[in-house]
């Protein structure tokens, strides 16, 4: 057997920044515990130089690239073929590299609704659901969330017509409405969804106080060492639970794990080392 044929298969994520990466610690463990033989990097890409960062590493035998910020949209145009999840959010977070072409899927929206409805076991069939951000992490969740069949689903925004916008765009998958965060009052719901950069500053979406409902739920996409500015937003606010986005980051990577590789890793030992030493629930 040649050199060549004992190499692991090889796979990355590429963004900027991507120091704080978690993806290649997640994806050591999921080829320990599945026995697959590969290695994954972290790759830093300047703006604007993506597609060839993709090339290169496509010619150089990489199987896979996971992608984020700010390469989501970049990774949408260079696939080939698009899953239709992926078409319809305008975001790739997955490459798989292929002998017929690149094939660009997106798990975000997997990943949150794995995390909540089986992690958590909250169901979100007939749920007043409030999703803050119409930005390309909404975008990315919307599908797999409408999919659930939630009673409602509100997106709201600081600029209320892109909210409005994002809700026609997917209004043929369910019952979803946009507006601004000043037209939130007197509303109430039974889970709050942050996907706003707004924890990027330690900072909260301007909500009224009485928005979450009683035993209403919280659930920020991003983490951090420490509780977000979010979830600690929630936990004020009376929730029953207000959650980070590690459960998400790790199902998310379970589900490009699977398309790469055909198997599907067990993902709650992997929370359960990402929760002892990355951040604090």
């Amino acid at each position: 057997m040649s050199l060549t044929e004992l190499k692991p298969d090889q796979y990355a994520v590429m963004g900027h920044p991507i120091a704080h990466s978690q993806s290649p610690r997640i994806h050591a463990l999921f080829a320990a515990q599945t026995h697959q033989s590969l290695e994954y990097q972290a790759i830093l890409v300047e703006p604007g130089g993506f597609a060839a960062a993709a090339q290169t590493f496509r010619a150089s035998g990489g199987k896979g690239l996971n992608v984020t910020i700010p390469f989501k949209q970049d990774a949408w145009v260079y696939a080939d073929l698009l899953s239709a999840r992926a078409e319809r959010a305008g975001a790739v977070n997955t490459l798989i590299f292929e002998t017929g072409g690149i094939r660009g899927d997106n798990t975000d929206g997997v990943g949150l609704v794995r995390d909540l409805t089986v992690n958590h076991r909250y169901p979100l069939a007939e749920k007043r659901i409030l999703l803050l951000g119409a930005g390309g992490a909404a975008r990315g969740v919307l599908p797999s969330l409408l999919a659930e069949r939630p009673a409602q689903l509100v997106i709201a925004n600081r600029t209320a017509e892109k909210a409005l916008g994002l809700a026609l765009r997917f209004n043929d998958l369910g019952r979803v409405s946009g507006c601004g965060f000043a037209e939130l009052a007197e509303r109430q719901f039974d889970l709050i969804i942050n996907a706003t950069s707004a924890g990027l500053g330690d900072a909260v979406p301007p909500l009224p106080d009485a928005v979450l409902a009683v035993e209403g739920w919280c659930y920020d996409l991003m983490y951090g060492r420490e509780p977000t500015a979010f979830v600690r937003w929630g936990r004020e606010h009376g929730a029953v639970q207000s959650l980070d986005g590690v459960g998400m980051l790790v199902e998310q990577a379970a589900e490009s794990f699977r398309l790469w590789r055909g198997v599907s890793p067990e993902t709650k030992p992997v929370i359960a080392v990402l929760r002892e030493g990355c951040v604090t629930p």
